[in-house]
């Protein structure tokens, strides 16, 4: 029913969806413009990026990006509103986790956004004891 795809090499259709799922969950304003060339660099310098979709419509996306050696962190993984609840986030996390240990990454990290750890304690993921995510936003 749906279909899951490592994308290298993204079209211009695809950009264009990728764009608007990140818009769609908020991690990208409405008004910063459309950046194709981003998208392109963001897919290519991820260890590996993978889609969901129906017929020529991305419904989920996730990626991981990691040193390529030892560790990995899974990163942007959501799915379109109205396709949740149906396992496509589960697909998408479990692919992305078969991609990393083929490549032999033995340590996978995440940051859970609210009211998402449970979904991923179902898969093996656990709270980190004495860590707590940070971050700096260079203007």
């Amino acid at each position: 029913m749906y279909k899951y795809t490592f994308l290298v090499d993204p079209t211009s259709d695809q950009i264009r969806q990728i764009t608007s799922i990140y818009r769609m969950t908020g991690w990208w304003a409405e008004d910063i413009p459309d950046d194709p060339l981003h998208v392109r660099r963001l897919i290519a310098g991820s260890h590996c990026f993978v889609v969901a979709g129906k017929e020529d419509e991305i419904i989920g996306m996730g990626r991981a990006i990691s040193d390529k050696a030892s560790d990995a962190y899974i990163q942007d993984l959501t799915v379109v509103a109205s396709h949740r609840k149906k396992g496509i986030g589960t697909e998408i996390l479990k692919r992305l986790v078969a991609r990393l240990e083929d490549d032999g990454i033995k340590w996978i990290a995440l940051i859970a956004e609210r009211n998402s750890d449970d979904f991923y304690t179902n898969y093996g993921f656990n709270i980190m004891p004495d860590s707590k995510p940070m971050l700096k936003i260079l203007t």
